[in-house]
């Protein structure tokens, strides 16, 4: 067993402000336990590494990535980097409070829950632009996916570390962590936690969020329904294409029988075109899906860089380590 009980992992954007009072907030709730508090600096263009070097201490390692690469491929690097047997997430923005760690902790032990996701009580957004559009969001993707999660932009949760391994965060997809949990076999519990306002720094979140969400959702859609057995899909709609052009050729056979130039008649075109464009535009999205993911599993790489790690010593300085 680790002798690490928890890892903490934060990603954080330019959040130069929110370093220290954050670390000491982790320092504070988690007194009494073994843990680990892993920083990902996902490309940063202010001070945050800096002060996060200037805030080192005994139990933080801190991940530089080469440029942004986005939440989910910095929670993948900070999670690939976790020893703990609970594996936390958590923002950097100081709005997740971390004092609400022991009690998600304890809730996982007692009820032997896989996932332990955060639900932002009297949440600090605004409603127009943060708040609405989150409860649409939410609304469909736990109809769409079965999967009754209250809130799915809530970033603190906390897994077992078995799980979270596994969860395979490809391109955008830490919005659907608990389908993607799902998925893996988990059990999921919920639980309130506090959410504190904003007070340093800005918000990397807007609406042009709300388009990736839904294209992200196919393909969760595709995941859980149909992964597992494509044929279903492919072939289903393939038939009905293909019934569909067929019918449409021998229309247009018939009026050659008659005696009619069918060359160049929109029809004509349209059939064609129905059968081969709409195969190959929803095919070819999904099959390079599985084919990023074939190649970065099969050859165990991962679609990150990670420039350095700075790794606790006894005496509490970070020691820089460059990789080849």
């Amino acid at each position: 067993m680790s002798e690490i009980e928890i890892s903490v992992v934060v990603c954080v954007y330019n959040e130069q402000d929110n370093v220290k009072p954050l670390i000491d907030s982790v320092r504070e709730a988690l007194k009494g336990f073994s843990y680990e508090l892993i920083y990902v600096d996902d490309g940063s263009t202010d001070n945050t590494l800096k002060h996060l070097q200037e805030s080192s201490f005994h139990n933080l390692k801190i991940i530089e990535l080469r440029k942004n690469y986005g939440q989910s491929l910095a929670l993948m690097a900070g999670i690939d980097a976790a020893a703990g047997e609970y594996i936390v997430t958590m923002d950097g923005d100081l709005q997740n409070d971390p004092f609400d760690i022991p009690h998600m902790l304890k809730q996982s032990k007692e009820g032997n829950w896989d996932l332990v996701a955060g639900i932002r009580k009297n949440r600090k957004d605004g409603m127009l632009l943060r708040k609405l559009p989150s409860k649409i969001a939410n609304y469909i993707i736990r109809r769409s996916s079965g999967v009754a999660i209250k809130d799915y932009g809530c970033t603190l949760k906390l897994f077992k570390k078995e799980i979270a391994k596994d969860l395979g965060l490809y391109g955008e997809l830490h919005r659907f962590i608990p389908v993607l949990a799902n998925l893996e076999g988990a059990t999921i519990s919920q639980m309130e936690v506090k959410h504190h306002a904003r007070t340093h720094g800005e918000s990397k979140y807007g609406m042009g969020r709300t388009i990736k969400v839904m294209s992200d959702l196919v393909l969760m859609l595709f995941f859980k329904k149909y992964l597992q057995r494509p044929m279903h899909l492919f072939g289903n709609f393939g038939v009905i294409i293909f019934v569909i052009g067929v019918a449409i050729n021998l229309y247009m056979l018939f009026l050659k029988f008659q005696g009619q130039d069918i060359w160049g008649k929109p029809l004509m075109l349209v059939g064609i075109l129905f059968v081969l464009t709409g195969i190959q535009l929803i095919t070819f999205g999904i099959f390079v899906e599985l084919q990023m993911r074939t190649y970065y599993e099969s050859q165990n790489k991962k679609p990150y860089q990670i420039r350095n790690i700075f790794e606790p010593t006894q005496s509490a300085q970070s020691i820089k380590k460059p990789l080849h």
